[in-house]
């Protein structure tokens, strides 16, 4: 007598897919925590680079001075005559508050020092000039 022959079944090979979707959402998770989505608004100045530039984080009135010199408290140009009296109001008692200068790198230096000449003269003793982080 013949016996018949029993066909095992073979097993599927196959790429288990949990650990792979969890990798990516792990991934995404921190793209998303690490990614700054800080925006500033106000003039658009290009900052000179520095690699020593580090972020600040606390409350700050600042002075922007764009490449034909003008200078400007947020959107509103002022002229360095009424910027002494804007920044005497802002800065009143309290002389810890940070006066940050954001000069266009194509500026020429005397604007910048005049806006920071202004600034110490209103009573800013935290002056502070802005740079962006070279990579």
């Amino acid at each position: 007598m013949i016996l018949p022959v029993k066909q095992r079944k073979r097993k599927k090979a196959g790429i288990p897919l949990t650990p792979l979707i969890d990798i990516v959402f792990l991934l995404l998770i921190y793209f998303l925590l690490t990614t700054n989505f800080l925006v500033e608004e106000g003039i658009k100045v290009n900052l000179p680079a520095a690699k020593a530039a580090a972020p600040q984080m606390n409350t700050e009135i600042i002075v922007c001075v764009n490449r034909q010199g003008k200078t400007f408290i947020g959107d509103q140009e002022v002229s360095l005559a009424a910027l002494f009296g804007l920044l005497n109001a802002k800065i009143g008692t309290c002389k810890d508050q940070r006066v940050v200068v954001k000069a266009d790198r194509e500026v020429v230096l005397d604007a910048a020092v005049k806006v920071m000449d202004v600034a110490r003269a209103a009573g800013a003793e935290r002056l502070l000039l802005a740079t962006e982080r070279e990579f």
